[in-house]
């Protein structure tokens, strides 16, 4: 099966010292304004997913939730988490402080790809 989801070296190593200090983790990439598009990272149980959200993979254990959305948007597209210097449009994430930001980098599934993709998960 073909993941969603996968995450640069930078970001894994950013999850794991902000796992050190907060415990488990999970991700929530929203399209609202405030945050933009910029994927948020909470301590597990900091947010809780709304109905019909999507839980397209998990990161080092971490789950990584879209909004229902972005999700109908972006769903023939693989997300990659990376991270960057400076500050994203979002405060509330865990890595903010740091002076980091957690950002996804898109491109398309291939046609062969799109007949192997892994399921996602529905909030109900």
């Amino acid at each position: 099966m073909i993941q969603r989801l996968d995450a640069t070296e930078k970001a894994i190593e950013l999850i794991h010292e902000l796992k050190e200090t907060h415990g488990p983790l999970m991700f929530y990439q929203a399209g609202g304004c405030c945050e933009g598009t910029q994927p948020q990272c909470f301590e597990k149980g900091g947010f809780f997913p709304r109905m019909n959200d999507v839980l397209i993979g998990t990161i080092e254990n971490s789950e990584f939730w879209v909004d229902r959305d972005l999700f109908e948007y972006w769903k023939f597209s693989h997300f990659t988490l990376d991270v960057l210097d400076g500050f994203g449009a979002g405060g509330f994430s865990l890595e903010t402080p740091l002076g980091k930001t957690f950002k996804i980098h898109y491109r398309l599934f291939t046609e062969d790809e799109l007949q192997n993709l892994a399921p996602v998960t529905l909030m109900e």
